[in-house]
């Protein structure tokens, strides 16, 4: 099917439903195109959204003027996008919960609750997701009357006998979760601060015996306000504050923020920096799934598998600070191009480091398939069906172990990954082992992609110059992250400065997935389950 076929069917199935459409052009909000709805229609266009099988991906909101928002949401099909736009008065801010009809936008429009005050009618849950008590009921960071510095928190004294003032956000001890009954019933909280230098995130489990009847997760504990502090930076400050959305996912999301930048200000980078863009996140996809693979077999008890993977991980990020002189490749995207660049002597130790990285794999691989306790850990546990996969509409290596094959890199076909050849890595048990599995056979698919971009490498400059964007200037950038589908928002000011930074990490659509995959699990196979996801509580706390 070619770009936006299927508009034709979705634009009629609403005028059947009586929805009033107005069409915007491709260009309208680039690479996506634009439907503008009037605000009754809102909900109405989500369910026949549904019926034409549009997968949910977002939703975001920026002030068009003081009294104004302008509500967005995202739909995707065979790779291309559809954004619906809607004005809402900030003098009545309620319109209908896409929530009813697609689960994933559960707490995406809790977040707009909390940052914006929109109340969505319908939806099924109204409590705090975000702000938890950081800032009064009637204060909303999102809106032009507060400021990155003037939350309400009360000032205490930093430590005993110092005039020094510390803001403290009250106790948040009310937060009502999920309880379940029965005599046999028995809950277990975790967290919300962990034993280790993860951040805080808490889980209530109810469970009897060993068996979870049910677990919730409550995130957002260290709201840094990225999209506000966004607000009035110039695009090489963006870039720097998007490589800090995830600090494990660096390389994806400054590609997304340069790239939706780059598309609102119609500037074209170089061929040889989109080659090297993609070299970055490649090697940024490389690191991320062999620690990963160590330390999902760490959760299970098998030690050697960790020390082994994270010896490979050691190895092959001290050769991007030697490279790249940083070992998480932080900065090394900028807008309109990259600040990296490889010599005919590197791209030779490369490629040889990318032959021993799949020699190491594979026969580690092999060790891990031949060991039977660890099996017996990992099959059939953690088990997320396809069915299920879909309704949450995750993404990345979650969804290709349960049975959806989607990646940007093929399926969107963005520079320069629509001249190398991808094949489709899917797997059908939706378990644990199949997500390990996925994430091996992607990192030996890296390293081949890897050496065709160093093969296909062409010669030119490392980066274009910077146009100023028109105001109101706007744009779109996807990106495969390695934990899939990034989709970044920008959209710029009359002063070449940046009016609004939207940021969606993988990890939005991914977190609830963990609450469905752990139902009749042991209480002890929660981290391997969990790792086995492995989201990111700073990607999903803007």
């Amino acid at each position: 099917m070619s770009r936006f076929d299927w508009l034709s069917e979705l634009i009629a199935s609403s005028a059947d439903e009586h929805i009033l459409l107005r069409g915007g052009s491709a260009s309208d909000l680039s690479p996506a195109h634009a439907l503008y709805l009037d605000i009754e229609d809102w909900g109405r266009f989500a369910a026949v959204a549904r019926d034409q099988s549009l997968r949910w991906c977002a939703i975001w909101a920026l002030l068009q003027d003081e009294e104004t928002l302008l509500l967005n949401a995202c739909f995707e099909k065979d790779g291309d996008y559809v954004v619906a736009r809607a004005s809402l008065p900030l003098s009545r801010p309620v319109l209908p919960s896409h929530t009813p009809i697609y689960p994933a936008a559960n707490r995406p429009e809790r977040h707009m609750q909390d940052m914006y005050g929109v109340l969505f009618s319908n939806h099924p849950d109204h409590r705090r997701w975000v702000r938890h008590q950081a800032w009064s009921e009637d204060e909303y960071p999102l809106r032009s009357d507060f400021s990155a510095s003037n939350a309400s928190d009360e000032a205490a004294p930093l430590q005993s006998g110092t005039d020094k003032k510390l803001k403290v956000a009250p106790a948040d001890s009310q937060y009502a979760f999920f309880q379940a009954d029965g005599a046999a019933v028995y809950e277990i909280p975790v967290g919300p601060i962990h034993a280790g230098i993860i951040e805080p995130g808490h889980f209530r489990f109810q469970a009897v015996g060993e068996r979870v009847l049910n677990l919730e997760e409550r995130l957002g504990y260290t709201h840094k306000g990225i999209e506000k502090i966004a607000e009035g930076k110039d695009p090489a400050a963006l870039a720097r504050l998007a490589a800090r959305v995830s600090g494990d996912t660096t390389v994806a999301h400054t590609w997304a923020a340069c790239k939706a930048m780059e598309s609102a200000a119609k500037v074209n980078i170089p061929e040889r920096a989109q080659f090297i863009r993609a070299l970055l996140a490649e090697r940024e996809r490389v690191a991320n799934h062999i620690g990963d693979i160590g330390a999902v077999c760490n959760d299970v008890g098998f030690a050697f598998a960790h020390i082994q993977f994270s010896r490979l991980r050691e190895i092959w990020q001290r050769t991007q600070m030697e490279f790249f002189k940083h070992r998480l490749l932080m900065d090394t995207v900028i807008p309109g191009g990259v600040k990296v660049d490889v010599d005919p002597e590197q791209i030779e130790r490369l490629k040889k480091q990318h032959r021993w990285l799949q020699h190491e794999l594979v026969e580690l691989m092999d060790i891990l398939d031949a060991n039977l306790s660890l099996e017996d850990r990992l099959l059939s546990t953690g088990v997320l069906s396809t069915e299920m996969a879909k309704t949450l509409g995750v993404v990345g290596y979650v969804a290709k172990a349960s049975g959806l094959d989607y990646d940007l890199r093929h399926d969107h076909g963005y520079a320069p990954y629509n001249q190398l050849k991808l094949n489709s890595i899917r797997y059908h048990y939706g378990d644990v082992a199949s997500r390990v599995r996925v994430r091996a056979d992607e990192t030996l698919q890296s390293l081949r992609l890897m050496d065709e971009l160093l093969n296909k490498l062409p010669a030119g400059e490392l980066c274009s110059e910077w146009k100023i964007p028109a105001a109101g200037a706007e744009g779109l950038g996807l990106i495969e992250g390695w934990r899939g589908e990034i989709m970044t928002y920008v959209r710029f000011a009359d002063n070449g400065k940046i009016s609004r930074f939207y940021a969606r990490d993988p990890s939005w659509l991914n977190w609830p997935a963990i609450e469905q995959l752990i139902h009749g699990n042991i209480v002890p196979d929660f981290p391997v389950c969990n790792k086995s996801v492995n989201a990111s509580y700073s990607g999903h706390d803007l």
